[in-house]
């Protein structure tokens, strides 16, 4: 009989998910959402069953995952945190994506003591970047920094903002307004988002510009590497045009009074926003990721570089984002069934990158799925 498989959420990344994991027939998938529009979109297409359900209930979440072999999330990050309590309660092994704001590793032990394997930032960034991370480290006598950059962008520069958004509003904006978590001679500090800007240069590419953002994540915990940074990607001009919206107010949470009507400045500005910030569709778009991790091999200072470069994908009418999140995620899953990964607890994707041939074989899936991930090591002199 074929594994059972449930993805939770069954928007843009939940739906690649879906039509990965059915692409084979090797499993029976199953897409549960609240959204009968998201739903819809799947409806019909082969090997895929939906169902609607409101997987921010518990009592319900966890109802609706009981006759599934595995479980793959891509649910808000407002949710994410609780519902990875929820799936470890029920005794489920998950693979996820949620870029929820808590600390995942805090669900650690109760996932040891039920046997759960949950991986989690398991995307694109977090996630492939943190194997990168954790994999190139592993190559090195003493790893000493690590940089990483990432962004998806549309192909077609619009003006005023040069990007358009895959993901939530509040996601996003978040990005603008979080405190990012730095890693600087052994010692976790915090700076300010959108500052210290830098250009960078990629084989076919304009200009880019990037950002300090709050990416590291469980990488601060677990890699033993004294200085790290994760900026987020940009074309030119737009960082300086977020900060003078978060410097005037537009980002802000607490309610301000217009003509008697309470009002947040942050729903306001993501009414106005998110309409020229969504992707048309058929709108060809583009992920960009540099990981740079740094230190000693031996008598030498060498510098690991790996880079990827993916486009909207045409024939399947796939967002590159899309792609690029959901297959770490759908590979990792499938890694779980097929025992690959034993280890039990909340595992990011860094400590799995030890697992010997593991990381080439996730490389090797992302290649056959039209993602390519290049590799040089560079003396430092």
């Amino acid at each position: 009989m074929k594994p059972k498989a449930i993805v939770l959420g069954a928007g843009m990344v939940g739906a690649t998910m879906a039509r990965d994991l059915a692409r084979d027939g090797e499993f029976s998938v199953t897409v549960a959402d609240v959204s009968e529009p998201n739903l819809k979109k799947l409806a019909g297409q082969p090997n895929i069953t939906t169902l609607r359900a409101d997987l921010g209930d518990p009592a319900t979440l966890t109802s609706t995952v009981g006759p599934f072999d595995i479980v793959l999330g891509a649910l808000p990050s407002r949710i994410g945190f609780r519902s990875l309590r929820t799936l470890i309660d029920a005794g489920k092994n998950y693979s996820d994506i949620s870029f929820m704001p808590e600390d995942a590793l805090e669900h650690d032990p109760a996932a040891k003591q039920r046997g759960v394997t949950a991986v989690v930032d398991c995307g694109v960034a977090p996630g492939l970047s943190n194997l990168i991370v954790g994999y190139a480290a592993a190559q090195l006598d003493e790893p000493l920094r690590a940089a990483i950059y990432v962004g998806g962008l549309p192909k077609l520069r619009r003006w005023p903002y040069q990007y358009k958004a895959p993901f939530a509003p509040s996601d996003v904006i978040e990005e603008y307004t979080r405190p990012a978590r730095m890693m600087e001679n052994g010692r976790i500090v915090e700076k300010i988002a959108l500052t210290e800007p830098e250009l960078l240069t990629f084989e076919k590419l304009d200009t880019l510009e990037a950002f300090n953002t709050d990416g590291l994540r469980s990488l601060l915990k677990t890699m033993p590497i004294p200085n790290m940074t994760e900026k987020t990607i940009r074309y030119p001009g737009h960082v300086e045009l977020m900060r003078a919206l978060r410097e005037t107010g537009f980002f802000d949470t607490g309610e301000i009074d217009i003509r008697g009507q309470k009002v947040r400045p942050l729903d306001m500005t993501s009414k106005l926003l998110f309409p020229k910030w969504t992707y048309e569709p058929g709108e060809e778009e583009f992920t960009i990721m540099r990981v740079s991790v740094e230190g000693r091999k031996g008598n030498q200072s060498v510098r690991h570089v790996y880079e990827l470069y993916d486009e909207y994908d045409r024939t399947r009418n796939e967002s590159s984002m899309s792609r690029t999140t959901a297959f770490p995620a759908t590979i990792m899953a499938r890694m779980i069934v097929e025992g690959r990964i034993r280890q039990k607890g909340v595992i990011p994707p860094e400590l799995l990158a030890r697992e010997p041939g593991l990381f080439d074989q996730v490389l090797s899936a992302l290649r056959s799925r039209g993602v390519n991930v290049t590799h040089k090591v560079e003396p430092i002199t």
